[in-house]
């Protein structure tokens, strides 16, 4: 009842949820470029427009008295509450606003709010009032780019659930047999997207999160929660089958499978809280998402699942599509199809170790030729009017007009005075005289505010350019005055800046709490080595074939995108936190069992191989079921989303078949004993606060089981 109820009331609070994010949020928030961009906004907003709107006729040129009324007055309708100002062609006089051909004209305009979330919901009011009659009017820029953007991710989030579902439920009824249990971990992955849908829109009543986040939210509420489903009922048939009451078997699966989900969703919870270390909305918003997609996947697999199989009982069985045979436990050598295959493993380790480790290299080469770039309208497909208009002003306009590096200074006295001109002409000289520039000039002056811009040859968010901006911030200010660099070169810098200089404390805080929380799952000091080891070398492959596909564009015919020849620089440190937590879902369900095994029989050869024998199809299930939400979020029309999607499913794929299948089982033979192993101490530490498998309730009818001490 509880559930139904907390269902309801999660589910109409957070379906507005959309209406509280925040486009983009790749940027560092406290940095200069960022401050750059304020002070810019206030004194020059010309200079750094909210939206880009372009009138275009194929007859009339912009010369054309009807074509200049028509735009002009559609202008002036626009409400003053919520656009601040605008600049028209006519008024500027600039040629850069003008097209080569002269058909067409662009328009800085800019919105009321001072924030994003602001802006936006300025420009939602204004949108339908833009167009102008009888021109065709496009509509771009950072805001109106963010707006499709978001629209564009709220539709494709509900096209994934849409074809999903149904795969999903399809898949399941094959891997359970049955009508009855193939819902049930549909039931735990609504929960818990609803609950994490409320729980975003309470965070962003209080901060900012990003639009971005929701697909995290979606895709993985609904993965892990089906794994961990999936976990709890196979368990809880299991334990059906094996003689114990509906009651002792909810016990025993919440004792094992129970505590197994606990530390899973705990590890991934975990690497995802590791993203709040940085400082843009991004990562931040994928971070709140995230972990409470899995915490709650967790709660529900635990209170509201065990609830539902406790009303069902044996009917959990009911509706079967098959006939089901009475399982006996594996116990004897060379039962089970899993069981042979890993011994078989085992036997050919050296060469399954090389194979494997040859294979992840390979596939991680292109991952040494990374190249990082900024998040613009090339996210959107090409119909889209933001990536239209940005094309546009690549190859229509003069866009190089309006590329430089801006210096916006804030002076310690009027700019106009004859003294701080003097200075600011000086420093100007001395920006132009700068390594790698092509000119510097004082292109506006505002009270105590003033902008110097630099201009440039290439790519702006290239290392020439990041190279430049370092070596402009060098350059000596006039006495008593502030520099913050601004422009796409400077917010580039900065972003690499930030993420670089975090990065390593993300990477320290996550080996060491996956390794705390594997020592206290598995009481061995090198099984939790072994998995960051595995990790590190499934994660480069991952990044390689994302450089591959999209960097260097290859099948982007195949996947429907236009390649940018980059990647933006927070998707691979996200893609990170996620993969390793996921990754180490894996290796949880699978060492726990071979732990347990372990437990009873003290030969960890046998041990590896009966784990494997009991959960390894439903490690592979488990996986492909996963996949299939992150397949149709790869489907998307958006690139950052389109990365996130396909990078996913390559990253399950061969983290689960190659990593913990063959690798795993390989690796682990060649420990031996020695994967169990602990000093003393920390045995004992173990025994006592070690978060084990095999702490059920009493089994007096099960075989007696051989103490086996992990030290």
């Amino acid at each position: 009842m509880l559930t139904m109820l907390f269902a309801v009331l999660s589910g109409a609070y957070g379906a507005g949820v959309f209406g509280s994010l925040t486009p983009l949020g790749f940027q560092d928030p406290g940095s200069d470029s960022v401050r750059a961009a304020r002070i810019a906004e206030k004194a020059f907003p010309q200079r750094t427009p909210d939206a880009v709107i372009v009138y275009r006729d194929k007859d009339r040129t912009v010369d054309d008295p009807s074509f200049q009324q028509a735009v002009v007055k559609q202008l002036e309708s626009l409400p003053k509450s919520e656009v601040t100002g605008y600049l028209d062609f006519w008024a500027t006089k600039m040629p850069a606003q003008v097209s080569y051909d002269r058909h067409a004209t662009y328009v800085a305009l800019n919105l009321h709010g001072s924030s994003e979330k602001a802006k936006e919901d300025a420009y939602e009011a204004v949108k339908d009032k833009i167009p102008a009659p009888g021109l065709q009017t496009l509509q771009g820029g950072t805001v109106p780019t963010g707006h499709q953007a978001s629209e564009k991710i709220e539709h494709d989030l509900r096209t994934a659930e849409i074809i999903s579902a149904p795969v999903l439920f399809l898949l399941l009824l094959v891997v359970f047999g049955g009508l009855t249990a193939a819902f049930l971990p549909l039931i735990v992955g609504v929960l818990s997207i609803l609950g994490s849908m409320a729980v975003l829109r309470t965070i962003a009543n209080i901060t900012d999160v990003s639009v971005f986040s929701m697909s995290l939210v979606t895709i993985l509420g609904l993965a892990v929660a089906i794994d961990y489903g999936l976990l709890i009922v196979s368990r809880y048939r299991e334990e059906l089958e094996a003689g114990y009451s509906g009651e002792e078997a909810i016990g025993r699966t919440l004792a094992t499978a129970g505590r197994t989900v606990v530390i899973s969703g705990t590890t991934v919870a975990a690497a995802l809280a590791g993203l709040t270390l940085f400082p843009s909305t991004f990562l931040k918003s994928m971070s709140y998402g995230g972990v409470a997609a899995v915490l709650l996947a967790v709660l529900f697999s635990l209170v509201a699942l065990p609830a539902l199989l406790a009303v069902m009982g044996p009917k959990v069985n009911a509706f079967p599509l098959r006939r089901r045979k009475k399982a006996a436990r594996p116990t004897a050598a060379g039962e089970g199809a899993w069981y042979r295959f890993g011994h078989g493993l085992m036997r050919r380790r050296w060469v399954v170790v090389v194979g494997a480790v040859g294979l992840l290299l390979t596939l991680a080469l292109p991952f040494s030729k990374i190249e990082f770039g900024s998040i613009n309208a090339q996210q959107l497909p090409s119909s889209s009017e933001g990536r239209q208009v940005f094309n546009g002003m690549e190859h229509d306009f003069d866009g190089d007009a309006v590329k430089s590096i801006d210096s916006l200074l804030v002076l310690k006295s009027d700019g106009a005075s004859k003294e701080q001109g003097a200075a600011l002409r000086a420093y100007a000289e001395r920006l132009g005289a700068t390594e790698g520039t092509t000119s510097a000039r004082i292109t506006g002056v505002e009270g105590a505010t003033a902008r110097v811009s630099v201009t440039f040859d290439g790519n702006p968010i290239s290392t020439h350019a990041r190279d430049l901006v370092n070596r402009l911030k060098d350059v000596p200010e006039p006495p008593g005055a502030r520099a913050y660099f601004g422009g796409e070169s400077a917010v580039y810098d900065d972003t690499l800046d930030a993420l670089g200089e975090t990065l390593p404390w993300m990477l320290l805080y996550i080996a060491v709490i996956t390794y705390v929380l594997l020592f206290l799952a598995f009481g061995s000091v090198l099984l939790p080595l072994k998995a960051i080891a595995m990790n590190l070398l499934s994660l480069t492959a991952t990044f390689g074939v994302l450089v591959w596909i999209f960097q260097d564009g290859h099948l982007h015919h195949l996947l429907g995108f236009d390649p940018t020849g980059n990647i933006e620089p927070n998707m691979p440190i996200m893609l990170f936190a996620l993969i390793f937590g996921l990754s180490m879902d894996y290796e949880v369900f699978l060492v726990s069992r071979m732990r347990e095994q372990y437990d009873k029989s003290g030969d960890s050869t046998e041990a590896v191989a009966s784990g494997l024998q009991s959960i390894g199809r439903l490690v592979v299930s488990a996986a492909l079921l996963m996949c299939v939400p992150l397949a149709a979020i790869g489907m998307s029309d958006v690139l950052t989303i389109k990365l996130f999607g396909v990078g996913m499913v390559f990253a399950v794929l061969v983290d689960v078949l190659v990593v913990r299948v063959l690798l795993g089982t390989a690796v682990m033979r060649l420990l031996g004993r020695a994967a169990w192993w602990a000093p003393g101490p920390l045995a004992r530490f173990y025994d006592r606060f070690g978060i084990k498998e095999t702490d059920m309730p009493a089994d007096d009818t099960a075989d007696e089981r051989v103490p086996v001490a992990a030290g």
